[in-house]
């Protein structure tokens, strides 16, 4: 059997988080949400996973701390030494103070930027990658709720259509996978 994705096309984000409210009590599966704009408490409707997007960065912060006191202790202590301030050249710990600041700053990059690219990569926006957007209008002003009749083996087709027609849609559109 097909799977058959129904779209149901909102004008306002209160109308989509009533309807969701509603169909998700009636043990729908909500698959996905478009919207222009965060919609607060849309994730707890429809049962979205916290992300671990702050586990990454810590990571990625890790990486930079890492190879930021490796880095300058190479750089400083072992490849090229130099009498900055009458500071000891041959040890890394008596140097430490001096290199705090290049380590959070090194530490902050790396994070960040990890951070950003984890997003993009997972989200499946890095420019050049296929949008998935259901609707162009979800950019501007109009809000997608997205539903799976795979994931929602309960009710027939014609049955979701039904009871999500009886939330305050604009626009009803179904495509077939």
């Amino acid at each position: 059997m097909a799977d058959k994705i129904i779209y149901a096309m909102y004008d306002d984000d209160d109308a989509l988080l009533d309807g969701a409210r509603m169909l998700v009590s009636k043990g729908i599966h909500v698959n996905e949400v478009f919207s222009p704009m965060p919609i607060h408490g849309i994730d707890d409707v429809i049962g979205v996973r916290h992300t671990r997007l702050g586990i990454a960065s810590f990571l990625y912060g890790l990486t930079g701390l890492m190879l930021a006191t490796l880095g300058m202790k190479y750089f400083m202590i072992d490849d090229w030494m130099m009498n900055i301030g009458g500071k000891p050249s041959f040890s890394y710990l008596e140097n430490l103070p001096a290199f705090i600041p290049i380590t959070f700053e090194f530490t902050v990059l790396c994070a960040a930027h990890g951070m950003a690219i984890t997003y993009l990569l997972r989200n499946k926006t890095l420019p050049g990658m296929p949008a998935s957007n259901p609707d162009p209008r979800t950019t501007d002003d109009m809000f997608v709720m997205e539903i799976r009749t795979s994931e929602n083996t309960n009710y027939s087709a014609d049955e979701l259509q039904a009871l999500v027609k009886s939330t305050s849609i604009v626009e009803l559109d179904e495509k077939t996978v």
